[in-house]
């Protein structure tokens, strides 16, 4: 039986989450406007991102007791009594739901809202996962890191979703965007229920929560980071094909043999075809990069 769930993001539960791959581009692509001209850095506010009725298992599932690769940050500005939860150490539920952030319809949408072409998940989540902030915690000002070094990938794209129910005003917590110069504050988010913040991974996309949080001791800042990579071009200075080399066996049928060389034949069209573009392409993916650091 399908349970279908009002959101933004119209997942449907079947076996697992599901959201036709489509469908979330044409989501992410109806508020691209909006998140380009956003200031000051490209980024969205969506709230009820997720269907409540998921949002409230996801709640219903965050871990209480400690993990075993659970990660606590008390480096004062750097990051204070803050904790990292790793989604592989969670429960069926949790592992499903991290693994529906990596797929092909939230990636989809993501390159719909940021006219990002490209974009990957990290399988190891590196920095991300649950994040729990506990009374007193906070988290400077910064710009994020811009490479992940173990998979060799550009940090493109941030994504924030809170799980906190009746989140007082007093209590603190909101995410702080800075303009470039780091002289003015430009816009404050509360980190409630359900609420969902994206925005671009630049140099200067300075954000943080940095006044201590005022919670009652029982009561910690909960939410979902994600965050999305696209990969460095693989230049191909040779003309070389790279699509898939079918050969035949040496007792194949003359049918086979004669299938294979036809393949063959199509294969280095194509490569000849993109070799001759791929100059014009590579001097434009390079400039496009240079301009991210």
């Amino acid at each position: 039986m399908t349970k279908k769930m009002t959101g933004f993001l119209p997942i449907q539960i079947q076996q697992g989450l599901q959201l036709d791959a489509e469908k979330a581009l044409e989501i992410g692509q109806s508020q691209m406007g909006e998140y380009a001209f956003a200031e000051p850095f490209c980024h969205a506010v969506i709230d009820d991102f997720l269907p409540t009725d998921l949002a409230e298992q996801i709640l219903q599932h965050f871990p209480v007791e400690k993990k075993a690769h659970d990660k606590i940050y008390q480096k004062g500005y750097g990051g204070q009594y803050k904790r990292q939860i790793m989604p592989a150490d969670c429960d069926e539920f949790t592992r499903n739901l991290f693994g529906f952030f990596n797929s092909s319809s939230m990636l989809k949408f993501l390159e719909g809202i940021t006219n990002i072409q490209g974009l990957l998940p990290d399988p190891y989540f590196a920095g991300g996962g649950f994040h729990e902030i506990s009374t007193g915690g906070l988290l400077g000002i910064h710009a994020d890191f811009r490479v992940n070094e173990g998979l060799q990938l550009i940090r493109r794209v941030n994504v924030l979703i809170y799980l906190n129910k009746d989140w007082q005003d007093t209590y603190g917590g909101k995410l702080e965007l800075w303009d470039k110069t780091m002289q003015n504050k430009v816009k404050e988010v509360a980190p409630l229920f359900n609420r969902c913040v994206i925005f671009n991974t630049d140099a200067d996309s300075y954000h943080g929560h940095p006044e201590p949080l005022t919670t009652p001791s029982d009561i910690t800042r909960k939410s979902i980071a994600l965050y999305y990579y696209t990969a460095l071009p693989i230049a191909n200075d040779t003309g070389e094909s790279r699509h898939t080399n079918y050969v035949a066996r040496p007792n194949d049928t003359a049918k086979n043999i004669a299938d294979a060389k036809k393949l063959a034949k199509k294969r280095d069209r194509r490569a000849k075809k993109m070799f001759g573009q791929n100059e014009h392409w590579l001097s434009n993916v390079k400039q496009k990069i240079k301009k991210l650091f």
